[in-house]
């Protein structure tokens, strides 16, 4: 739809001079068509927002799953699971436990809790540390779809990388940034893989629920 020349005067200055400037570089400086794209990165950033959030419960709630099976139904306060998160190497970065102990301190149940940790602390309990502990007895039972038949230690790095890209791309989605340089063809697949990691049946649905993939053609 074309803009209005109230908009094509306005909406620049409403974006901010800074922002703008990065959809004009990559549109030759041609306003119209900078305001195109960047109303193009609104709309697929809005719908990424649903396969981002089916991927997000479908993950934590595996995970949440695998945990309980080896740490009991109170695993947030049980001190040996605390003690096997990893350790940021500075007081800077995310801190898995921090976060956990924080949500168990002023929430009543697993689930509440469950609800309210970060992406990240979710992404963390796919690191190598989980393997004995977690992985190597569960992975198979609550993340059973692996069409490589690959060993597990592999399949736990696959979906630690996965969930790291996809957290980046939820983030930037999040302080709305620009994602329109980026593959979103790759984006949404590893999205979709992720689900199907916990239920090809969900993944599927979601693929059919989905309208990134005909945004992504619309792309100005």
């Amino acid at each position: 739809m074309p803009f209005s020349p109230a908009e094509l005067q306005d909406l620049p200055g409403v974006i901010s001079a800074p922002r703008f400037a990065t959809y004009l570089q990559a549109m030759g400086n041609d306003r119209e068509m900078a305001l195109e794209l960047y109303a193009w990165n609104l709309d697929i950033s809005s719908a990424l927002i649903v396969p981002l959030q089916v991927c997000e419960v479908a993950v934590r709630n595996g995970i949440a799953e695998a945990i309980e099976a080896v740490h009991g139904a109170n695993w947030p306060w049980n001190n040996g699971f605390i003690r096997s998160l990893p350790r940021p190497k500075s007081k800077f970065r995310y801190n898995p436990a921090d976060d956990l102990q924080v949500c168990a301190h002023r929430l009543p149940t697993t689930g509440k809790i469950i609800a309210e940790l970060k992406f990240a602390f979710w992404e963390n309990i796919f690191t190598a540390g989980q393997d004995s502990r977690l992985w190597n007895a569960h992975f198979r039972t609550f993340f059973s779809w692996d069409p490589l038949a690959q060993a597990i230690p592999l399949c736990r790095a696959q979906a630690y990388a996965d969930l790291q890209a996809i957290r980046h791309l939820r983030n930037r989605i999040a302080h709305h940034e620009p994602v329109f340089t980026r593959n979103l063809a790759d984006d949404y697949q590893r999205i979709h893989d992720m689900i199907a990691w916990r239920s090809p049946t969900a993944a599927a649905w979601m693929d059919g629920k989905q309208t990134v993939m005909a945004l992504i053609a619309q792309k100005p």
